[in-house]
Protein backbone atom coordinates (compact mmCIF):
# COMPACT_ATOMS: atom_id res chain seq x y z
CA UNK A 1 0.00 0.00 0.00
CA UNK A 2 1.72 3.12 -1.20
CA UNK A 3 0.86 6.73 -0.55
CA UNK A 4 0.96 8.80 -3.71
CA UNK A 5 1.66 12.55 -3.65
CA UNK A 6 0.89 14.63 -6.69
CA UNK A 7 0.88 18.37 -7.18
CA UNK A 8 -1.80 20.17 -9.14
CA UNK A 9 -1.26 23.92 -9.79
CA UNK A 10 0.86 24.43 -6.65
CA UNK A 11 -1.49 22.59 -4.29
CA UNK A 12 -0.65 19.23 -2.81
CA UNK A 13 -3.07 16.42 -3.45
CA UNK A 14 -2.71 13.24 -1.46
CA UNK A 15 -3.97 10.02 -2.91
CA UNK A 16 -4.26 6.87 -0.86
CA UNK A 17 -4.34 3.42 -2.35
CA UNK A 18 -7.60 1.59 -1.83
CA UNK A 19 -7.83 -0.38 1.42
CA UNK A 20 -5.25 1.67 3.38
CA UNK A 21 -6.68 4.50 5.46
CA UNK A 22 -4.22 6.01 7.96
CA UNK A 23 -5.63 8.42 10.59
CA UNK A 24 -4.04 11.89 10.57
CA UNK A 25 -3.59 14.41 13.34
CA UNK A 26 -4.95 17.88 12.60
CA UNK A 27 -1.73 19.73 13.50
CA UNK A 28 1.88 18.61 13.69
CA UNK A 29 3.66 18.89 17.01
CA UNK A 30 6.67 21.19 17.38
CA UNK A 31 9.05 18.22 17.19
CA UNK A 32 7.65 16.90 13.91
CA UNK A 33 7.59 20.40 12.43
CA UNK A 34 11.21 20.94 13.45
CA UNK A 35 12.25 17.55 12.09
CA UNK A 36 10.14 18.15 8.96
CA UNK A 37 8.25 14.93 9.22
CA UNK A 38 4.63 13.91 9.35
CA UNK A 39 3.15 13.87 12.85
CA UNK A 40 1.22 10.69 13.52
CA UNK A 41 -1.60 10.38 16.06
CA UNK A 42 0.63 8.23 18.27
CA UNK A 43 3.64 10.57 18.07
CA UNK A 44 5.53 10.33 21.35
CA UNK A 45 6.60 13.99 21.19
CA UNK A 46 3.13 15.48 20.54
CA UNK A 47 1.86 15.52 24.16
CA UNK A 48 4.96 17.36 25.38
CA UNK A 49 6.00 19.61 22.49
CA UNK A 50 2.88 21.43 21.33
CA UNK A 51 2.85 23.07 17.93
CA UNK A 52 2.65 26.57 19.44
CA UNK A 53 6.00 26.09 21.28
CA UNK A 54 8.54 25.47 18.52
CA UNK A 55 11.53 26.89 20.42
CA UNK A 56 10.98 24.44 23.26
CA UNK A 57 11.82 21.42 21.10
CA UNK A 58 14.49 23.28 19.15
CA UNK A 59 16.48 23.90 22.35
CA UNK A 60 16.10 20.31 23.54
CA UNK A 61 17.05 18.98 20.10
CA UNK A 62 20.13 21.20 19.92
CA UNK A 63 21.47 19.94 23.25
CA UNK A 64 20.26 16.32 23.40
CA UNK A 65 19.17 15.34 19.88
CA UNK A 66 15.80 13.89 18.90
CA UNK A 67 17.01 10.29 19.10
CA UNK A 68 18.28 10.68 22.67
CA UNK A 69 15.09 12.47 23.76
CA UNK A 70 13.08 9.63 22.23
CA UNK A 71 15.16 7.04 24.10
CA UNK A 72 14.83 8.95 27.39
CA UNK A 73 11.04 9.20 27.00
CA UNK A 74 10.80 5.48 26.22
CA UNK A 75 12.73 4.60 29.39
CA UNK A 76 10.62 6.79 31.69
CA UNK A 77 7.23 5.75 33.03
CA UNK A 78 4.39 7.51 31.21
CA UNK A 79 3.20 9.38 34.33
CA UNK A 80 6.69 10.89 34.72
CA UNK A 81 7.26 11.91 31.10
CA UNK A 82 5.92 15.46 31.39
CA UNK A 83 8.23 16.18 34.34
CA UNK A 84 11.08 14.58 32.40
CA UNK A 85 10.43 16.82 29.41
CA UNK A 86 10.27 19.89 31.67
CA UNK A 87 13.61 18.88 33.16
CA UNK A 88 15.13 18.35 29.71
CA UNK A 89 13.86 21.76 28.57
CA UNK A 90 15.32 23.47 31.64
CA UNK A 91 18.65 21.67 31.29
CA UNK A 92 18.81 22.55 27.60
CA UNK A 93 18.07 26.24 28.26
CA UNK A 94 20.70 26.45 30.99
CA UNK A 95 23.26 24.54 28.90
CA UNK A 96 22.70 26.95 26.00
CA UNK A 97 23.19 29.93 28.35
CA UNK A 98 26.24 28.42 30.08
CA UNK A 99 27.82 25.77 27.82
CA UNK A 100 30.64 25.01 30.28
CA UNK A 101 28.86 24.54 33.61
CA UNK A 102 25.19 24.18 32.63
CA UNK A 103 22.90 23.27 35.54
CA UNK A 104 25.83 22.75 37.89
CA UNK A 105 26.79 26.41 37.41
CA UNK A 106 23.24 27.50 38.26
CA UNK A 107 23.21 25.27 41.35
CA UNK A 108 26.62 26.51 42.48
CA UNK A 109 25.53 30.12 41.97
CA UNK A 110 22.40 29.59 44.08
CA UNK A 111 24.40 27.84 46.80
CA UNK A 112 26.92 30.69 46.82
CA UNK A 113 24.06 33.18 47.20
CA UNK A 114 22.64 31.08 50.04
CA UNK A 115 25.97 31.18 51.90
CA UNK A 116 26.14 34.96 51.43
CA UNK A 117 22.61 35.34 52.80
CA UNK A 118 23.41 33.12 55.78
CA UNK A 119 26.46 35.29 56.46
CA UNK A 120 24.27 38.42 56.30
CA UNK A 121 21.78 36.78 58.66
CA UNK A 122 24.52 36.02 61.18
CA UNK A 123 25.71 39.64 61.03
CA UNK A 124 22.16 40.91 61.48
CA UNK A 125 21.64 38.61 64.48
CA UNK A 126 24.92 39.76 66.03
CA UNK A 127 23.93 43.40 65.58
CA UNK A 128 20.48 42.69 67.00
CA UNK A 129 22.03 40.95 70.02
CA UNK A 130 24.28 43.97 70.64
CA UNK A 131 21.32 46.31 70.25
CA UNK A 132 19.19 44.28 72.68
CA UNK A 133 22.09 44.10 75.13
CA UNK A 134 22.62 47.88 74.94
CA UNK A 135 18.89 48.48 75.35
CA UNK A 136 18.80 46.14 78.33
CA UNK A 137 21.75 47.88 80.00
CA UNK A 138 20.32 51.28 79.14
CA UNK A 139 16.83 50.46 80.49
CA UNK A 140 18.29 48.89 83.67
CA UNK A 141 20.19 52.08 84.44
CA UNK A 142 17.24 54.25 83.35
CA UNK A 143 14.85 52.66 85.85
CA UNK A 144 17.36 52.40 88.67
CA UNK A 145 15.76 54.13 91.66
CA UNK A 146 19.09 55.21 93.15
CA UNK A 147 20.29 56.73 89.90
CA UNK A 148 17.91 58.44 87.49
CA UNK A 149 19.33 58.63 83.96
CA UNK A 150 17.54 60.93 81.53
CA UNK A 151 19.68 59.99 78.50
CA UNK A 152 17.73 59.78 75.23
CA UNK A 153 17.04 56.32 73.83
CA UNK A 154 18.28 57.30 70.34
CA UNK A 155 21.88 57.12 71.51
CA UNK A 156 22.25 53.59 70.13
CA UNK A 157 25.41 52.75 68.24
CA UNK A 158 26.53 49.97 65.93
CA UNK A 159 27.72 46.83 67.73
CA UNK A 160 31.21 47.11 69.05
CA UNK A 161 33.82 45.98 66.55
CA UNK A 162 34.99 43.29 68.92
CA UNK A 163 31.70 41.35 68.79
CA UNK A 164 31.37 41.26 65.01
CA UNK A 165 35.07 41.10 64.12
CA UNK A 166 35.86 38.43 66.68
CA UNK A 167 33.18 36.18 65.24
CA UNK A 168 34.79 33.28 63.41
CA UNK A 169 32.80 32.75 60.19
CA UNK A 170 35.03 29.86 59.17
CA UNK A 171 33.69 27.87 62.10
CA UNK A 172 30.20 27.87 60.60
CA UNK A 173 28.94 24.63 59.01
CA UNK A 174 28.49 26.15 55.54
CA UNK A 175 30.29 23.25 53.88
CA UNK A 176 27.15 21.16 54.16
CA UNK A 177 25.34 23.60 51.86
CA UNK A 178 27.92 23.91 49.12
CA UNK A 179 29.18 20.59 47.77
CA UNK A 180 30.07 22.30 44.48
CA UNK A 181 32.73 24.91 44.10
CA UNK A 182 31.43 28.15 42.63
CA UNK A 183 32.67 28.47 39.07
Amino acid sequence: MWRVNTTIKGKAKRGIMKGHQEPRSSSSCAACKFLKRRCTPNCQFAPYFRSDEPKKFAKVHKVFGASNVSKILNEVAEEQREETVNSLVYEAEVRLQDPVYGCIGAIASLQHKMVELQHDLILARARLACYVDQQQRHSDSFFDIDHVNMAPLVDIQEPSAGVVDAFDYNALPFDQFSPFQFP
